[in-house]
Protein backbone atom coordinates (compact mmCIF):
# COMPACT_ATOMS: atom_id res chain seq x y z
CA UNK A 1 0.00 0.00 0.00
CA UNK A 2 2.99 2.32 0.64
CA UNK A 3 1.00 4.54 2.96
CA UNK A 4 3.69 4.41 5.63
CA UNK A 5 6.36 5.47 3.13
CA UNK A 6 4.20 8.43 2.11
CA UNK A 7 3.68 9.37 5.76
CA UNK A 8 7.44 9.33 6.28
CA UNK A 9 7.84 11.65 3.29
CA UNK A 10 5.33 14.09 4.77
CA UNK A 11 7.08 13.89 8.12
CA UNK A 12 10.49 14.56 6.57
CA UNK A 13 9.08 17.54 4.67
CA UNK A 14 7.47 18.91 7.87
CA UNK A 15 4.07 18.77 6.13
CA UNK A 16 2.04 16.49 8.38
CA UNK A 17 -1.56 15.58 7.63
CA UNK A 18 -3.64 17.81 9.88
CA UNK A 19 -6.55 16.01 11.50
CA UNK A 20 -9.60 17.16 13.42
CA UNK A 21 -11.33 14.61 15.66
CA UNK A 22 -14.95 14.95 16.80
CA UNK A 23 -15.66 12.63 19.72
CA UNK A 24 -13.06 11.19 22.09
CA UNK A 25 -14.90 8.14 23.38
CA UNK A 26 -13.80 4.50 23.07
CA UNK A 27 -13.05 4.50 19.32
CA UNK A 28 -11.56 7.97 19.37
CA UNK A 29 -9.37 7.14 22.38
CA UNK A 30 -7.92 4.13 20.58
CA UNK A 31 -6.91 6.35 17.67
CA UNK A 32 -5.53 8.94 20.10
CA UNK A 33 -3.16 6.31 21.45
CA UNK A 34 -1.89 5.35 18.00
CA UNK A 35 -1.56 8.84 16.59
CA UNK A 36 1.27 9.46 19.05
CA UNK A 37 3.19 6.70 17.23
CA UNK A 38 2.38 7.62 13.65
CA UNK A 39 4.74 9.86 11.67
CA UNK A 40 3.39 12.52 9.35
CA UNK A 41 0.24 13.19 11.37
CA UNK A 42 -0.67 16.23 13.45
CA UNK A 43 -3.91 15.96 15.42
CA UNK A 44 -4.70 19.66 15.53
CA UNK A 45 -7.92 19.58 17.50
CA UNK A 46 -10.28 17.33 19.45
CA UNK A 47 -13.90 18.37 19.93
CA UNK A 48 -15.99 16.63 22.55
CA UNK A 49 -19.16 17.58 24.41
CA UNK A 50 -17.29 16.79 27.64
CA UNK A 51 -13.71 18.08 27.48
CA UNK A 52 -13.18 16.79 31.04
CA UNK A 53 -14.06 13.24 29.99
CA UNK A 54 -11.95 13.60 26.85
CA UNK A 55 -9.03 14.82 28.97
CA UNK A 56 -9.39 11.75 31.17
CA UNK A 57 -9.29 9.50 28.09
CA UNK A 58 -6.24 11.32 26.76
CA UNK A 59 -4.34 10.76 29.99
CA UNK A 60 -5.48 7.14 30.08
CA UNK A 61 -4.02 6.43 26.62
CA UNK A 62 -0.69 8.10 27.29
CA UNK A 63 -0.98 11.80 26.44
CA UNK A 64 0.79 14.33 28.61
CA UNK A 65 -1.28 17.37 29.57
CA UNK A 66 1.20 19.64 27.81
CA UNK A 67 0.47 17.95 24.51
CA UNK A 68 -3.20 18.98 24.49
CA UNK A 69 -2.82 22.32 26.24
CA UNK A 70 -3.06 24.52 23.11
CA UNK A 71 -5.07 27.67 23.77
CA UNK A 72 -6.42 27.86 20.20
CA UNK A 73 -6.18 26.12 16.85
CA UNK A 74 -3.63 28.71 15.73
CA UNK A 75 -1.57 27.92 18.83
CA UNK A 76 -1.84 24.18 18.08
CA UNK A 77 -0.78 24.69 14.47
CA UNK A 78 2.16 26.87 15.48
CA UNK A 79 3.57 24.54 18.15
CA UNK A 80 2.50 21.10 16.93
CA UNK A 81 0.19 20.58 19.90
CA UNK A 82 -3.54 19.86 20.15
CA UNK A 83 -6.55 21.94 21.15
CA UNK A 84 -9.19 20.24 23.30
CA UNK A 85 -12.54 21.97 22.93
CA UNK A 86 -16.30 21.50 22.95
CA UNK A 87 -16.64 23.66 19.81
CA UNK A 88 -16.81 21.27 16.84
CA UNK A 89 -17.90 24.06 14.46
CA UNK A 90 -14.59 25.90 14.85
CA UNK A 91 -12.73 22.65 14.27
CA UNK A 92 -14.62 21.92 11.05
CA UNK A 93 -14.20 25.48 9.82
CA UNK A 94 -10.42 25.55 10.35
CA UNK A 95 -8.92 25.98 6.88
CA UNK A 96 -5.64 24.27 7.79
CA UNK A 97 -7.24 20.95 8.79
CA UNK A 98 -7.02 18.32 6.04
CA UNK A 99 -9.51 15.71 7.25
CA UNK A 100 -12.25 15.32 9.85
CA UNK A 101 -12.81 12.06 11.74
CA UNK A 102 -16.38 11.83 13.08
CA UNK A 103 -16.23 9.54 16.12
CA UNK A 104 -19.21 10.55 18.26
CA UNK A 105 -21.27 7.38 17.83
CA UNK A 106 -24.37 9.60 17.74
CA UNK A 107 -25.96 9.12 14.29
CA UNK A 108 -28.16 12.21 14.39
CA UNK A 109 -25.25 14.44 15.41
CA UNK A 110 -22.91 12.71 12.96
CA UNK A 111 -25.10 13.75 10.03
CA UNK A 112 -24.84 17.40 11.10
CA UNK A 113 -21.07 17.13 11.48
CA UNK A 114 -20.61 15.44 8.09
CA UNK A 115 -22.73 17.98 6.23
CA UNK A 116 -20.92 20.89 7.89
CA UNK A 117 -17.56 19.41 6.98
CA UNK A 118 -18.62 18.95 3.35
CA UNK A 119 -19.77 22.57 3.25
CA UNK A 120 -16.33 23.59 4.56
CA UNK A 121 -14.59 21.56 1.87
CA UNK A 122 -13.38 18.91 4.29
CA UNK A 123 -13.18 15.15 3.64
CA UNK A 124 -14.81 13.05 6.36
CA UNK A 125 -14.04 9.65 7.82
CA UNK A 126 -17.32 8.60 9.39
CA UNK A 127 -16.67 6.27 12.29
CA UNK A 128 -20.34 6.56 13.26
CA UNK A 129 -21.47 3.71 11.03
CA UNK A 130 -24.96 3.98 12.56
CA UNK A 131 -25.39 7.12 10.45
CA UNK A 132 -23.97 5.48 7.33
CA UNK A 133 -26.48 2.63 7.69
CA UNK A 134 -29.48 4.91 7.23
CA UNK A 135 -28.10 7.68 5.03
CA UNK A 136 -24.68 6.61 3.75
CA UNK A 137 -25.74 6.71 0.09
CA UNK A 138 -26.95 10.31 0.31
CA UNK A 139 -23.89 11.33 2.36
CA UNK A 140 -21.70 9.89 -0.39
CA UNK A 141 -23.76 11.84 -2.93
CA UNK A 142 -23.42 15.09 -0.95
CA UNK A 143 -19.66 14.60 -0.59
CA UNK A 144 -19.29 14.09 -4.33
CA UNK A 145 -21.28 17.26 -4.99
CA UNK A 146 -18.94 19.13 -2.62
CA UNK A 147 -15.85 17.67 -4.27
CA UNK A 148 -14.61 15.95 -1.12
CA UNK A 149 -14.07 12.38 0.04
CA UNK A 150 -16.47 10.55 2.35
CA UNK A 151 -15.28 7.29 3.85
CA UNK A 152 -16.07 4.45 6.19
CA UNK A 153 -13.51 3.95 8.94
CA UNK A 154 -10.81 1.32 8.62
CA UNK A 155 -10.65 -0.72 11.80
CA UNK A 156 -14.39 -1.12 11.91
CA UNK A 157 -15.53 -4.32 10.26
CA UNK A 158 -17.42 -2.78 7.29
CA UNK A 159 -14.31 -1.12 5.84
CA UNK A 160 -12.28 -4.28 6.41
CA UNK A 161 -14.92 -6.41 4.69
CA UNK A 162 -15.05 -3.94 1.80
CA UNK A 163 -11.28 -4.31 1.49
CA UNK A 164 -11.62 -8.09 1.19
CA UNK A 165 -14.42 -7.79 -1.38
CA UNK A 166 -12.33 -5.38 -3.41
CA UNK A 167 -9.37 -7.77 -3.21
CA UNK A 168 -11.45 -10.69 -4.46
CA UNK A 169 -12.99 -8.76 -7.33
CA UNK A 170 -9.66 -7.20 -8.34
CA UNK A 171 -8.28 -10.74 -8.52
CA UNK A 172 -11.11 -11.72 -10.86
CA UNK A 173 -13.15 -13.83 -8.42
CA UNK A 174 -16.96 -13.62 -8.33
CA UNK A 175 -17.99 -12.70 -4.79
CA UNK A 176 -20.67 -14.98 -3.37
CA UNK A 177 -21.01 -13.43 0.10
CA UNK A 178 -19.21 -11.23 2.59
CA UNK A 179 -19.64 -10.22 6.17
CA UNK A 180 -18.40 -10.41 9.69
CA UNK A 181 -18.47 -12.71 12.69
CA UNK A 182 -20.48 -12.37 15.86
CA UNK A 183 -21.38 -14.01 19.14
CA UNK A 184 -25.04 -14.78 18.61
CA UNK A 185 -27.98 -16.64 20.07
CA UNK A 186 -31.59 -15.67 19.26
CA UNK A 187 -32.45 -14.59 22.82
CA UNK A 188 -29.69 -11.96 22.70
CA UNK A 189 -32.20 -9.78 20.82
CA UNK A 190 -33.80 -9.10 24.20
CA UNK A 191 -30.57 -8.08 25.93
CA UNK A 192 -30.39 -4.68 27.63
CA UNK A 193 -27.51 -2.63 29.06
CA UNK A 194 -28.14 -4.41 32.37
CA UNK A 195 -27.49 -7.90 30.93
CA UNK A 196 -24.85 -7.20 28.29
CA UNK A 197 -21.69 -8.08 30.22
CA UNK A 198 -22.99 -11.47 31.36
CA UNK A 199 -23.55 -12.42 27.72
CA UNK A 200 -20.47 -10.65 26.39
CA UNK A 201 -17.98 -12.52 28.52
CA UNK A 202 -16.61 -9.64 30.62
CA UNK A 203 -17.11 -8.54 34.19
CA UNK A 204 -18.51 -5.09 34.91
CA UNK A 205 -15.10 -4.15 36.37
CA UNK A 206 -13.27 -5.18 33.19
CA UNK A 207 -15.73 -3.16 31.12
CA UNK A 208 -15.30 -0.10 33.34
CA UNK A 209 -11.49 -0.37 33.12
CA UNK A 210 -11.70 -0.21 29.34
CA UNK A 211 -14.15 2.69 29.34
CA UNK A 212 -16.73 0.47 27.63
CA UNK A 213 -20.25 1.84 27.28
CA UNK A 214 -22.81 -0.88 28.13
CA UNK A 215 -25.43 0.52 25.73
CA UNK A 216 -22.96 0.68 22.86
CA UNK A 217 -21.71 -2.86 23.45
CA UNK A 218 -25.25 -4.12 23.88
CA UNK A 219 -25.90 -2.82 20.37
CA UNK A 220 -23.42 -5.43 19.20
CA UNK A 221 -24.89 -8.20 21.30
CA UNK A 222 -28.58 -7.68 20.46
CA UNK A 223 -27.92 -7.88 16.73
CA UNK A 224 -28.26 -4.17 16.01
CA UNK A 225 -24.62 -3.50 15.21
CA UNK A 226 -24.25 -6.59 13.00
CA UNK A 227 -27.30 -5.39 11.07
CA UNK A 228 -25.91 -1.84 10.87
CA UNK A 229 -22.51 -2.99 9.69
CA UNK A 230 -24.01 -5.48 7.23
CA UNK A 231 -26.08 -2.66 5.73
CA UNK A 232 -22.93 -0.56 5.34
CA UNK A 233 -21.14 -3.49 3.66
CA UNK A 234 -24.04 -4.14 1.31
CA UNK A 235 -24.37 -0.52 0.28
CA UNK A 236 -20.62 -0.13 -0.22
CA UNK A 237 -20.15 -3.33 -2.26
CA UNK A 238 -23.45 -3.80 -4.09
CA UNK A 239 -24.19 -7.04 -2.25
CA UNK A 240 -27.81 -7.70 -1.24
CA UNK A 241 -29.52 -8.05 2.14
CA UNK A 242 -31.28 -11.37 2.85
CA UNK A 243 -35.03 -10.93 2.52
CA UNK A 244 -35.72 -12.26 6.04
CA UNK A 245 -32.79 -10.60 7.76
CA UNK A 246 -29.51 -12.05 8.94
CA UNK A 247 -29.50 -15.81 9.61
CA UNK A 248 -26.39 -15.88 11.87
CA UNK A 249 -25.40 -19.44 10.87
CA UNK A 250 -22.91 -20.97 13.35
CA UNK A 251 -19.53 -22.02 12.09
CA UNK A 252 -15.75 -21.94 12.28
CA UNK A 253 -13.52 -20.16 9.79
CA UNK A 254 -13.12 -23.29 7.71
CA UNK A 255 -16.91 -23.76 7.58
CA UNK A 256 -17.49 -20.47 5.76
CA UNK A 257 -17.09 -21.82 2.19
CA UNK A 258 -19.66 -24.52 2.96
CA UNK A 259 -22.10 -22.20 4.74
CA UNK A 260 -21.90 -19.38 2.23
CA UNK A 261 -23.31 -21.19 -0.76
CA UNK A 262 -26.81 -20.98 -2.22
CA UNK A 263 -29.35 -23.14 -0.43
CA UNK A 264 -29.74 -25.25 -3.54
CA UNK A 265 -26.08 -26.25 -3.09
CA UNK A 266 -26.30 -26.91 0.65
CA UNK A 267 -25.54 -23.44 2.03
CA UNK A 268 -27.60 -20.75 3.77
CA UNK A 269 -27.83 -18.11 1.04
CA UNK A 270 -31.04 -17.28 -0.80
CA UNK A 271 -28.86 -16.39 -3.76
CA UNK A 272 -25.29 -15.53 -4.60
CA UNK A 273 -24.16 -12.01 -3.78
CA UNK A 274 -25.41 -11.40 -0.22
CA UNK A 275 -24.16 -10.18 3.14
CA UNK A 276 -24.33 -12.46 6.17
CA UNK A 277 -22.96 -12.87 9.70
CA UNK A 278 -21.38 -16.06 11.10
CA UNK A 279 -21.97 -16.92 14.76
CA UNK A 280 -19.24 -18.32 17.03
CA UNK A 281 -21.77 -20.30 19.11
CA UNK A 282 -23.65 -23.49 18.36
CA UNK A 283 -27.45 -23.27 18.70
CA UNK A 284 -27.15 -24.70 22.24
CA UNK A 285 -24.60 -22.04 23.21
CA UNK A 286 -21.33 -23.96 22.99
CA UNK A 287 -18.28 -22.03 21.71
CA UNK A 288 -16.99 -23.01 18.28
CA UNK A 289 -13.24 -23.42 17.95
CA UNK A 290 -11.37 -21.30 15.39
CA UNK A 291 -14.24 -18.85 15.10
CA UNK A 292 -14.47 -15.56 13.19
CA UNK A 293 -16.24 -13.62 15.97
CA UNK A 294 -13.96 -10.56 15.85
CA UNK A 295 -13.17 -10.67 12.15
CA UNK A 296 -14.44 -10.35 8.60
CA UNK A 297 -14.57 -12.65 5.59
CA UNK A 298 -15.36 -12.87 1.90
CA UNK A 299 -16.53 -16.02 0.16
CA UNK A 300 -15.80 -16.27 -3.55
CA UNK A 301 -16.25 -18.74 -6.34
CA UNK A 302 -13.88 -20.74 -8.45
CA UNK A 303 -16.02 -20.50 -11.56
CA UNK A 304 -13.74 -22.42 -13.90
CA UNK A 305 -12.07 -25.82 -13.89
CA UNK A 306 -8.70 -24.10 -13.91
CA UNK A 307 -9.38 -22.09 -10.73
CA UNK A 308 -10.84 -25.10 -8.93
CA UNK A 309 -7.76 -27.08 -9.88
CA UNK A 310 -5.60 -24.30 -8.41
CA UNK A 311 -7.60 -24.46 -5.18
CA UNK A 312 -6.89 -28.19 -5.03
CA UNK A 313 -3.22 -27.90 -5.96
CA UNK A 314 -2.55 -25.32 -3.26
CA UNK A 315 -4.50 -27.28 -0.63
CA UNK A 316 -6.81 -24.39 0.25
CA UNK A 317 -9.94 -24.99 2.32
CA UNK A 318 -13.06 -25.09 0.16
CA UNK A 319 -16.60 -26.41 0.41
CA UNK A 320 -16.97 -30.15 -0.36
CA UNK A 321 -17.47 -29.46 -4.06
CA UNK A 322 -14.19 -27.55 -4.32
CA UNK A 323 -16.02 -24.59 -5.86
CA UNK A 324 -16.18 -22.06 -3.00
CA UNK A 325 -13.35 -20.59 -0.96
CA UNK A 326 -13.03 -17.78 1.55
CA UNK A 327 -10.42 -15.28 2.64
CA UNK A 328 -10.65 -13.61 6.01
CA UNK A 329 -9.12 -11.31 8.56
CA UNK A 330 -9.64 -12.88 11.94
CA UNK A 331 -9.35 -9.74 14.04
CA UNK A 332 -10.29 -6.11 13.76
CA UNK A 333 -8.58 -3.58 15.98
CA UNK A 334 -11.17 -0.79 15.81
CA UNK A 335 -9.70 2.67 16.48
CA UNK A 336 -6.16 1.33 16.50
CA UNK A 337 -6.48 0.97 12.71
CA UNK A 338 -8.12 4.31 11.91
CA UNK A 339 -4.80 5.70 10.69
CA UNK A 340 -5.22 3.69 7.48
CA UNK A 341 -8.30 5.73 6.61
CA UNK A 342 -6.61 9.00 7.56
CA UNK A 343 -3.65 8.26 5.31
CA UNK A 344 -5.73 6.90 2.42
CA UNK A 345 -8.17 9.81 2.41
CA UNK A 346 -5.58 12.57 2.92
CA UNK A 347 -2.79 11.21 0.70
CA UNK A 348 -4.69 9.45 -2.07
CA UNK A 349 -8.21 10.89 -1.85
CA UNK A 350 -9.40 7.29 -1.69
CA UNK A 351 -12.10 6.19 0.76
CA UNK A 352 -11.74 2.98 2.71
CA UNK A 353 -15.32 2.05 1.85
CA UNK A 354 -18.15 4.25 0.57
CA UNK A 355 -21.80 3.62 -0.29
CA UNK A 356 -22.32 3.09 -4.01
CA UNK A 357 -25.99 2.05 -3.82
CA UNK A 358 -28.94 1.69 -1.44
CA UNK A 359 -29.43 -2.07 -1.16
CA UNK A 360 -29.86 -2.52 2.58
CA UNK A 361 -31.50 -0.78 5.51
CA UNK A 362 -31.86 -1.40 9.24
CA UNK A 363 -35.39 -1.26 10.62
CA UNK A 364 -36.06 -0.34 14.25
CA UNK A 365 -37.76 -3.42 15.71
CA UNK A 366 -39.55 -3.75 19.05
CA UNK A 367 -37.67 -5.64 21.79
CA UNK A 368 -40.89 -5.97 23.78
CA UNK A 369 -44.51 -4.96 23.42
CA UNK A 370 -44.44 -1.17 23.19
CA UNK A 371 -47.28 1.22 23.95
CA UNK A 372 -48.13 4.81 22.96
CA UNK A 373 -46.01 7.24 24.92
CA UNK A 374 -43.01 4.94 25.15
CA UNK A 375 -39.74 6.64 24.19
CA UNK A 376 -37.47 4.73 21.82
CA UNK A 377 -33.88 4.72 23.03
CA UNK A 378 -31.98 3.58 19.94
CA UNK A 379 -29.57 0.74 19.31
CA UNK A 380 -28.42 -1.20 22.35
CA UNK A 381 -31.12 0.14 24.64
CA UNK A 382 -34.26 -1.22 26.24
CA UNK A 383 -36.87 -0.72 23.53
CA UNK A 384 -35.59 -1.60 20.05
CA UNK A 385 -33.07 -3.66 18.12
CA UNK A 386 -32.07 -3.41 14.47
CA UNK A 387 -33.17 -5.84 11.77
CA UNK A 388 -31.42 -5.93 8.41
CA UNK A 389 -33.85 -5.64 5.51
CA UNK A 390 -33.68 -4.96 1.78
CA UNK A 391 -33.92 -1.20 1.25
CA UNK A 392 -36.70 -1.62 -1.28
CA UNK A 393 -38.89 -3.38 1.30
CA UNK A 394 -38.01 -0.84 3.98
CA UNK A 395 -39.21 2.02 1.83
CA UNK A 396 -42.31 0.14 0.66
CA UNK A 397 -43.35 -0.67 4.24
CA UNK A 398 -42.32 2.69 5.68
CA UNK A 399 -39.94 1.25 8.27
CA UNK A 400 -38.33 3.67 10.71
CA UNK A 401 -34.52 3.46 10.37
CA UNK A 402 -32.84 2.37 13.58
CA UNK A 403 -30.49 5.35 13.42
CA UNK A 404 -33.45 7.70 13.88
CA UNK A 405 -35.06 5.76 16.75
CA UNK A 406 -33.41 7.96 19.39
CA UNK A 407 -35.58 9.80 21.93
CA UNK A 408 -38.62 9.35 19.67
CA UNK A 409 -42.12 8.94 21.15
CA UNK A 410 -44.45 6.19 20.02
CA UNK A 411 -47.99 7.21 19.07
CA UNK A 412 -49.27 3.70 18.36
CA UNK A 413 -48.72 0.30 20.00
CA UNK A 414 -46.13 -1.98 18.42
CA UNK A 415 -45.93 -5.70 19.18
CA UNK A 416 -42.69 -7.39 20.16
CA UNK A 417 -40.52 -8.28 17.13
CA UNK A 418 -42.56 -6.05 14.80
CA UNK A 419 -40.77 -3.42 12.72
CA UNK A 420 -41.66 0.13 13.73
CA UNK A 421 -42.88 2.45 10.97
CA UNK A 422 -42.70 6.20 10.49
CA UNK A 423 -46.43 6.40 11.22
CA UNK A 424 -45.93 4.72 14.61
CA UNK A 425 -43.87 7.63 15.97
CA UNK A 426 -43.90 11.38 16.42
CA UNK A 427 -40.80 12.42 14.48
CA UNK A 428 -39.19 15.84 14.35
CA UNK A 429 -39.12 16.55 10.62
CA UNK A 430 -36.88 19.57 11.13
CA UNK A 431 -33.86 17.48 12.18
CA UNK A 432 -31.15 17.52 9.50
CA UNK A 433 -30.81 13.74 9.81
CA UNK A 434 -34.52 13.23 9.17
CA UNK A 435 -34.50 15.63 6.22
CA UNK A 436 -31.45 13.90 4.76
CA UNK A 437 -33.03 10.47 5.10
CA UNK A 438 -36.19 11.74 3.40
CA UNK A 439 -34.01 13.09 0.60
CA UNK A 440 -32.36 9.70 0.22
CA UNK A 441 -35.74 7.96 0.07
CA UNK A 442 -36.93 10.37 -2.61
CA UNK A 443 -33.75 9.79 -4.59
CA UNK A 444 -34.07 6.00 -4.61
CA UNK A 445 -37.85 5.48 -4.59
CA UNK A 446 -38.17 5.87 -8.40
CA UNK A 447 -35.54 3.16 -8.89
CA UNK A 448 -37.40 0.80 -6.58
CA UNK A 449 -40.76 1.52 -8.20
CA UNK A 450 -39.34 0.48 -11.56
CA UNK A 451 -38.49 -2.91 -10.02
CA UNK A 452 -42.08 -3.48 -8.89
Amino acid sequence: MNLYAKLLERNAACRPIKVGLIGAGKFGAMYLHQVLRTPGIHLVGIADLSPARASENLRRVGWSEERYAASSLDDALKHGTTLLTDDWQTLVACEAIDVIAECTGNPVAAVVHCLAAFAAGKPVINVTVEADAFCGPILAHKAKQAGVVYSLAYGDQPALACDLVDWARACGFPVVAAGRGHKWLPHYRESTPETVWDHWGLTADQAARGGMNPKMFNAFLDGSKPAIESAAIANATGLEAPSQGLAFPPGAVDDIPTLMRPRAEGGVLEAKGQVEVVSCLTPDGRPIANDIRKGVWVCFEGDSDYIRNCFEEYNVVTDPSGRYMCSYKKWHLIGLELGISVASVALRREPTGIAICFNADVAATAKRDLKPGDILDGEGGYTVFGKLTPAERSLAEGYLPLGLAHQVRLVRPVAKDACITWSDVAIDDTLPAVRLRREQEALYAPTFSRHA
